[in-house]
């Protein structure tokens, strides 16, 4: 794996991951009765993006290590996921 291939699968992995993250613990301004004029009751008030960003950031290296590790040791392969054998016989590769 590249230079190149190890960033963008650590920023997939990071914004997959801070997706899952963002509606968590958000206190709306209708659960908080602070509606700003003009607003939805459904925004938030505290969205505690930081810490977000901090503990999505934390996830991502674990998982972009495991996932990292799982493609740099060959564990499994694009020929594993090859499910309708488009790749041809494995012989075929190496000529």
């Amino acid at each position: 794996m590249s230079i190149a291939s190890a960033i963008v699968l650590f920023l997939v992995i990071w914004f997959m991951t801070f997706l899952i993250a963002l509606p968590i613990r958000i206190q709306t301004q209708g659960e908080a009765g602070t509606i700003v004029e003009g607003t939805h009751a459904g925004s938030p008030e505290q969205h505690h993006l930081r810490k977000k960003m901090i503990i999505t950031t934390l996830i991502s290296i674990v998982l972009w290590i495991i996932i990292g590790g799982t493609i740099l040791s060959g564990a499994i392969s694009v020929r594993d996921i090859d499910l309708f054998d488009r790749m041809g016989p494995p012989s075929s590769l190496t000529e």
